[in-house]
């Protein structure tokens, strides 16, 4: 399938992923947003929402929008898998030359979808939205500081690169992600593993109106052991260095005490300063056994062919299939 590319100026096909958890009031006008701000643009486009399990009218919502329209689909999980399994949903059910991922709650500007459909066309392989104020509360603006950290520490992402939840990549880094068929989907990996031609546009942050934030601290925790141990091995090397740092300093330790006491053997060897370093070296070694433990737990899962997602039902447009990997799987219907 074709890339939007400078050198083109037919219709192309965008599709809009949704990943949606207690939307039902926000939903409706940011899918309004979307089909004003594509009205002005010279491209098709599609809406896939993807209901991750929510606990009030959501899927309903998402029904009720997209009946009589043929170019929105609906997914709706059998549990709740998580923002990163909902976007891995929709974009696998997704067909456009370009695929947007944003948000449901209405704080990302749906209507400035033409900065990054621009950069997109003007040769960037991903756009990432960058907001100058950030309209969320304290926790989630810590939340997103470790999460940029990690990901220079951890990805090699550029420093001045930002990376949001709302982005537009071209169908071949679509399909690169697509090929991830893991249980710990962690998107911004993904995408900075594909490719390196990815650029920043500004765009305005709302305040949210509706409701709060999904996530919980629980949540973010996840999300960022998802991002290191699925896609870096820097963790491990850090543990290891620290385990020889630590074991030298202890027998360099041992050699002071032996030397202190041949010296002077009236110097009792302090006891609280022996426990002191026993729970210290003690607590570091289990800090990185547990380390090692959550790499081969999560390897362990994913060997049993754990799901990214599991889909209960789809709108009439949409009908799902279970792949080799055992991820059900959603396809636009002909």
């Amino acid at each position: 399938m074709e890339s939007i590319n400078s050198n083109d100026n037919q219709m192309k096909l965008v599709s809009f992923v949704l990943p949606c958890y207690c939307s039902e009031k926000t939903l409706p006008g940011v899918v309004a947003e979307i089909d004003a701000a594509m009205e002005r643009l010279p491209y098709r486009h599609e809406i896939i929402m993807v209901n991750d399990c929510s606990k009030d009218g959501t899927w309903q919502t998402i029904r009720d929008l997209c009946r009589d329209h043929a170019q929105r689909f609906g997914i709706t999980f059998a549990r709740n898998f998580g923002q990163h399994a909902a976007l891995m949903a929709g974009i696998r059910a997704a067909k456009g030359d370009v695929v947007v991922c944003l948000d449901d709650d209405g704080q990302t500007p749906a209507d400035e979808v033409g900065k990054l459909l621009s950069a997109v066309k003007d040769g960037a392989d991903v756009c990432y939205a960058r907001y100058e104020h950030k309209q969320h509360s304290s926790f989630r603006n810590f939340g997103s500081f470790v999460n940029e950290k990690m990901a220079q520490w951890l990805l090699e992402k550029p420093k001045d690169l930002y990376l949001s939840s709302y982005f537009a990549m071209r169908r071949f880094v679509a399909d690169e992600v697509c090929r991830y068929n893991n249980s710990y989907a962690y998107l911004p990996g993904l995408v900075l593993r594909s490719t390196k031609n990815i650029v920043n546009v500004d765009v305005n942050h709302r305040a949210r109106k509706i409701g709060q934030s999904g996530y919980s601290f629980k949540k973010l925790l996840n999300l960022w052991l998802n991002g290191f141990t699925s896609f870096s091995v820097k963790p491990l090397r850090l543990a290891t260095m620290l385990g020889a740092i630590f074991a030298g300093a202890g027998f360099l330790y041992g050699i002071y005490t032996i030397i202190k006491k041949l010296v002077n053997p009236d110097v009792p060897v302090g006891f609280s300063a022996m426990m002191c370093a026993i729970i210290f070296f003690g607590g570091m070694l289990m800090l990185m056994v547990g380390m090692v433990g959550e790499y081969v737990g999560r390897t362990f899962i994913s060997s049993n062919s754990a799901p990214q997602f599991v889909i209960r039902d789809t709108t009439g447009n949409l009908e799902i299939h279970r792949t080799e990997a055992g991820i059900i799987d959603a396809e636009q219907k002909n």
